[in-house]
């Protein structure tokens, strides 16, 4: 009986599948399978994976949908328990995926789990891209145990404890299926970047449990897609903030918050004009707009997302455990504090 569902996107990703999937494939458990998605793919991926691993189940979508639409409409067609969601670009070498299931069959109250993640070319240093746990400050800036900003710490064991997180990562991201299904999955408007934190927001704002297993290890190169110093990236990182703000925050709290945050975006944006990079600075202008003339379509998003909560809440108040009550920015920029133990 398939349990889990490892679902891969796939766009263009030939070279990462020929490196990486014979290792997923090594180390699977018997209560899972893997389904390549494909975004659309104008290489060889899709010829390369039937004459290869003609076994695998295969997802042909028509055109590129990004992360969110991509993995929206590839997972629509499983009906397993569990979805694992799995980047191409994620080395495995061991099973990754018993502990992450363990963990979510622990409490029903959880709805996801990550495993710990370490970058690929650098073993003893920990991932941009989740690290072991996300978390989030009170303005909507996303950090991770492990990563600050930039900054990635090494792994000296010092993050190997189980814990609850705010947010888990996309790049490796178990969740059970049916709750995924019911909040209704990914917010395509994201296209991608940033979009499993504003459904863990999502979940966690109607009570359930994000959670951080790193008993589980993954190496992930990170950047695949788009280098993270990417001005796409800039604008979709910097909008998609934005709107996971919008939709998710509390009422009172958004008032203040969120001129607070654009103000903080627009520190950022002469930073990077100061540095020369004019692109960056101006994907962040372009995100802000793009915000401004999506702000009723956000709000009707809002009203949505608060009828699900209603109607599918295990608690009337959310879970804020893993919101840091101070400013990310001020700690690292003003404090120098650049780990997550010195918070």
């Amino acid at each position: 009986m398939i349990e889990v569902s490892v679902a891969i996107l796939n766009y263009n990703g030939l070279s990462y599948l020929q490196k990486f999937l014979p290792g997923l494939i090594k180390n699977l458990p018997s209560c899972s399978e893997v389904v390549l998605i494909d975004n659309a793919s104008s290489d060889n991926s899709v010829s390369w994976l039937k004459s290869e691993h003609p076994t695998i189940r295969l997802i042909e979508l028509e055109e590129n949908y990004g992360y969110a639409g991509g993995y929206n409409k590839g997972l629509e067609k499983l009906d397993s328990d569990y979805f694992l969601l799995l980047n191409s670009d994620v080395e495995i070498d061991s099973d990754f995926i018993s502990p992450l299931l363990t963990k979510i069959k622990s409490d029903k109250r959880i709805v996801s789990v990550q495993p710990k993640i370490l970058a690929q070319k650098q073993k003893d240093t920990f991932e941009y891209a989740g690290a072991s746990g996300g978390m989030m400050d009170y303005l909507g800036y996303p950090f991770c145990r492990g990563r600050i900003f930039d900054h990635c710490e090494k792994d000296r064991a010092q993050y190997d404890d189980a814990i609850e997180i705010f947010w888990a990562s996309g790049a490796a991201f178990l969740v059970k299926a049916e709750l995924f299904k019911r909040f209704g999955g990914f917010d395509v408007d994201y296209f991608a970047h940033m979009e499993e934190i504003d459904l863990c927001w999502r979940f966690k704002n109607a009570g359930y449990i994000v959670m951080v297993e790193p008993i589980s290890t993954v190496y992930h190169v990170g950047g695949g897609t788009l280098d993270y110093q990417n001005p796409k990236k800039t604008f979709l990182n910097f909008r998609n903030a934005l709107h996971t703000i919008l939709k998710n925050q509390g009422g009172l709290k958004l008032i203040w918050a969120f001129p607070f945050r654009l103000m903080l975006d627009g520190v950022a944006g002469f930073r990077f004009l100061l540095q020369g990079e004019f692109s960056n600075f101006w994907a962040i202008v372009k995100a802000h707009w793009s915000t401004f003339f999506a702000l009723a379509k956000i709000l009707r998003k809002r009203k949505k997302i608060e009828n699900i909560r209603l109607e599918h809440n295990i608690s009337d108040k959310p879970n804020l455990t893993g919101l840091f009550n101070k400013s990310i920015i001020w700690q690292y920029f003003i404090k120098k504090n650049k780990t997550y133990n010195q918070l």
